[in-house]
């Protein structure tokens, strides 16, 4: 099963990571500008049972909407969310923070499996890896912005 993993340290306090991805508007704040990402509804902020439906570009213009539910959350440690239907398979993603000197080492951890088998993942996991890497080097660069403002 392919795997994606990417970390990087925040200078600023892990409660202040933690409750940049706990506001309502995180995932707006974290999706690139023109990524095409767009939610649906949420319920539940990032506790255990959370919800979240957002469209997802697939192909050009086509989109697909992306069912994902919490399953586990652990303040200010841990929280995991998992496609329910969704573009993949399957896809486990871990959010990590921990405390690491006066700051804060984030950690995103990525488990998924794309549709039609082992053959499908081989050759595919290098296409998806060139969507997330970018994705996610925005990401904790926009979190090391908002977080490290003002400490």
């Amino acid at each position: 099963m392919p795997e994606f993993t990417t970390s990087c340290y925040i200078d600023a306090p892990i409660e202040r990571v933690w409750a940049f991805h706990e506001a309502p508007d995180a995932l707006e704040k974290l999706s690139p500008p023109g990524a095409g990402i767009r939610v649906v509804s949420r319920t539940g902020g990032i506790g255990v049972g959370a919800r979240l439906v957002i469209k997802v570009p697939v192909l050009g213009p086509i989109a697909a909407e992306w069912h994902a539910v919490h399953t586990a959350c652990s303040p200010p440690n841990l929280f995991i969310d998992e496609q329910e239907r969704g573009p993949f398979a399957y896809w486990h993603h871990e959010h990590r923070f921990e405390r690491e000197g006066r700051g804060t080492r984030l950690t995103d951890a990525i488990t998924y499996r794309l549709y039609g088998g082992p053959l499908i993942d081989l050759l595919g996991a290098p296409f998806v890896r060139l969507q997330l890497v970018p994705m996610f080097k925005f990401r904790h660069e926009i979190t090391k912005k908002s977080c490290e403002a003002d400490v």
